[in-house]
């Protein structure tokens, strides 16, 4: 019992530092549907140093504010290639609560892609046990991938 006390007393002063992306495509179709999760205190940390005049204090509606500026922040941090070609994202559904900000992209593909190589650059320059949880399906090609700040681009073979 103590030990297991101990433990979560541990985690609380420890924190883990986790974004999720979950790439979604179904057979026939030529578009990728995007979820992305992360705490939004962290987002404004990294977002700082993408524009480093930025100043959280001087908004007063973040949703509003990050609407129109969030996707070059994200398509610089997360790359993701399809068959060797650069997609280019489009913000279909954002929101931040008190902890969280969530976003949905959707990407024109390849109706039958080969390889896809995803590079997560977020948070990396800032926590050094940052994980970048990436989760595939694709066509019916299921896969969990650990993209980390010594690790932050995989390429998976679909086909």
């Amino acid at each position: 019992m103590f030990k297991i006390l101990i433990l979560n007393v541990f985690l609380l002063f420890h924190p883990v530092r986790v974004t999720l992306i979950t790439l979604n495509k179904d057979p026939g179709n030529d578009t990728i549907i995007m979820s992305f999760r992360m705490y939004y205190d962290d987002f404004l940390l990294d977002y700082k140093l993408y524009q480093p005049e930025f100043d959280s204090g001087k908004i007063n509606d973040p949703a509003d504010f990050f609407q129109n500026r969030i996707i070059d922040y994200f398509n610089e941090r997360v790359q993701i290639y399809l068959n060797g070609k650069l997609l280019q994202g489009t913000l279909s559904g954002f929101s931040i609560d008190n902890y969280e900000i969530i976003m949905s992209l959707s990407y024109r593909s390849d109706k039958k892609p080969k390889n896809l190589r995803i590079r997560n650059k977020i948070l990396t320059s800032i926590y050094p046990e940052q994980a970048n949880m990436v989760y595939l399906n694709i066509d019916k090609y299921e896969n969990a991938l650990k993209l980390t700040a010594n690790n932050v681009e995989a390429t998976i073979k679909l086909k």
